[in-house]
């Protein structure tokens, strides 16, 4: 499956320059727990220095969150349908820093891999 996605440097400038800085990433695409129809990267305890910029609870498919870290792990929340980010601790807020315009038709069957084939590998780089 391939994915393209648009920058939204507008919105969130900060967050798209510490995304770019991660690029490329190679890393596996989970089931989320609590957040509904998305999935996550997992990205441990990196510091990206960022705070809420353009951030939201209730991104829309295909809306990419980057969560900067604190309540929960840093992580990318990768929505594929209807969505409320969450954690064990509760709600969380992550920036919007990046929209899929390609692909977006694969986002159902991209779900239905994470949900039942287990995690898949995913990259993340810039053209």
């Amino acid at each position: 499956m391939q994915f393209t996605a648009r920058w939204e440097a507008e919105a969130a400038p900060k967050t798209c320059a510490a995304f770019r800085r991660l690029l490329p990433l190679r890393a596996r695409l989970v089931q989320a727990r609590w957040s509904g129809e998305s999935a996550w990267v997992p990205l441990g305890e990196l510091q990206t220095g960022l705070g809420y910029e353009n951030h939201t609870s209730y991104p829309a498919a295909g809306q990419l969150l980057l969560y900067p870290g604190g309540i929960s792990e840093t992580e990318v929340l990768f929505p594929y349908g209807s969505t409320s980010f969450a954690s064990k601790a509760g709600q969380l807020a992550g920036n919007h820093f990046a929209t899929i315009e390609e692909g977006r038709e694969q986002l159902n069957e991209l779900g239905r891999r994470v949900l039942y084939d287990g995690a898949q590998e995913i990259v993340f780089s810039e053209g």
